[in-house]
């Protein structure tokens, strides 16, 4: 069985430690516990992950956020995923530094990659992790916010937040969605 697990971000140095990339850094994280690296392919640097017996393709795409949908709809197709094994891994303000969520589908909340994921496939119905980056931000600077770095407290929790996020990474893969919700959502 494969899975495609999508972490959302930008490329570019000016994006790397981003609340933005949150994504890319729970994929990052994954791959690293697991002592796999990304190859720079189309549409997005991609890593392979196998637990028991399941397949895993770990995808950062190259598309910047707003084009997200490109390289998640190229890579269902290349390795032929269906849209109920895709995971799309994405920051959310709504919820507080590092609360996880994941859903089976949903709206996209105003997040331009969700809303470029979703007119792309035609359908809001993929599952989403979504990753709580908070919302401590004056009025109208919402851009500047989730395009700047993590605060030195965020940092203290992160690592343990990155892992935690992995294990309902996994889970999803290996036990579905329902029980990976009902195991993890209240944590």
């Amino acid at each position: 069985m494969k899975y495609l697990i999508v972490g959302l971000g930008n490329i570019g140095e000016e994006y790397r430690d981003t609340r933005h990339n949150i994504g890319f850094n729970v994929l990052d994280a994954l791959a690293k516990a697991s002592n796999i690296v990304f190859t720079d392919g189309r549409y997005g640097a991609t890593a392979t992950l196998s637990i028991k017996g399941r397949t895993l393709i770990l995808l950062k795409p190259s598309t910047y956020m707003n084009l997200s949908g490109n390289a998640v709809r190229y890579y269902m197709q290349k390795e032929k995923i269906a849209l109920e094994n895709v995971l799309v891994v994405v920051d959310d303000l709504a919820l507080p530094f590092g609360t996880l969520r994941l859903k089976g589908k949903g709206s996209d909340a105003g997040h331009n990659g969700l809303k470029h994921i979703a007119a792309t496939l035609g359908t809001e119905n993929y599952a989403r992790l979504r990753f709580g980056i908070g919302n401590d931000f004056p009025r109208g600077g919402q851009i500047d916010f989730v395009l700047g770095n993590f605060t030195e407290e965020d940092m203290k929790t992160m690592d343990e937040r990155l892992e935690m996020a992995g294990e309902i990474v996994k889970s999803f893969c290996l036990a579905g969605i329902s029980l990976t919700m009902n195991q993890f959502n209240k944590k």
